[in-house]
């Protein structure tokens, strides 16, 4: 069944009329909408066209409303009453200003700046709950497009016009090695003389893998991986373990286990990882996320 309505009849229009209804008068329905009383008079002129018949009558220089005003002002009101709710209802589906914020971030930023920025936003927006979501940059740019998540602290995402950063802190990617091993008395390790270890590493998708990648295309041959892993946490106790060497970014430091040592690379094979807070940019309006926003320039200097 194909429904309309003319399009003389808006819910902007509709709310004048409530307005009118309310104040009985031209001028303090204009003051309270903040409009000229000739947008008042116009607006009202336009609903009577769409409705097609009289809503008011002229008595002197004054408008009364007649009881199919007081119809339909009854009606608009549900209207617009329902259309409000409505929209907050998609708000809320899509996350948009919603009493909860789903924060992505890759495993190694929940030991200091998920945390920061968690106490952050609760400073702010008390009444706001955080779902934390973990995974890997591939996954948590994919659950953002896909709306699953409202942000993710993440390594900035390559040739992503759609997604907008703002930038927490850089972090280097440093050789890390079992404490007692033969470069533990290394100042800077050349990774071009590594070429007979054996290295364990990341999976596929996460930052810390490509850093990695692109450090031995560097050195210019390709490791011998005998492990990869699905978490940073894992990645740490196969080199404890001696299962292998790897590269790891400088913000693991705090939760390392006690026996792997992190020595710097020379600085031919540096590479650098800068970590941002990541949302689509269609919503960058959501007031959520610009409470984040501003937690993030406050905290990006502390993590730094």
């Amino acid at each position: 069944m194909h429904l309309h309505v003319d399009e003389e009849i808006t819910f902007r229009r509709l709310e004048i009329l409530l307005v009118f209804m309310e104040t009985g008068n031209l001028a303090r329905a204009a003051e309270k909408l903040e409009i000229s009383t000739v947008s008042v008079h116009r607006a009202l002129h336009a609903l009577e066209t769409g409705v097609r018949c009289a809503l008011f009558r002229h008595e002197g220089r004054n408008l009364r409303p007649t009881e199919a005003a007081q119809a339909l002002a009854e009606v608009g009101r549900e209207v617009l009453r329902t259309m409000v709710d409505g929209v907050r209802s998609t708000r809320e589906v899509a996350g948009y200003s919603a009493d909860r914020i789903r924060i992505g971030s890759l495993y190694s930023l929940t030991h200091r700046t998920i945390p920061a920025l968690v106490m952050g936003i609760k400073l702010r927006k008390p009444d706001i709950q955080t779902e934390l979501i973990l995974g890997s940059n591939a996954d948590l740019l994919q659950k953002l497009r896909d709306g699953a998540l409202d942000a993710a602290v993440m390594a900035i995402p390559k040739e992503a016009s759609d997604v907008e950063s703002q930038a927490l802190f850089e972090d280097d990617i440093l050789f890390a090695a079992p404490v007692g091993s033969r470069y533990a008395a290394q100042n800077e390790v050349d990774l071009s003389a590594c070429a007979g270890e054996r290295f364990v590493t990341l999976k596929e998708g996460f930052v810390t893998y490509s850093g990695f990648l692109d450090a031995f295309e560097v050195a210019g041959f390709t490791p011998n991986v005998v492990m990869k892993t699905g978490d940073i946490f894992s990645l740490m106790n196969l080199v404890s373990g001696g299962v292998g060497y790897t590269l790891l970014p400088g913000r693991v430091r705090g939760v390392m286990p006690q026996r792997v040592q992190l020595i710097p690379l020379q600085p031919k094979f540096l590479m650098r990882q800068t970590i941002a807070l990541n949302f689509l940019r269609t919503r960058e309006r959501d007031p959520n996320l610009l409470a984040l926003l501003a937690v993030c320039r406050t905290a990006g200097a502390e993590l730094a």
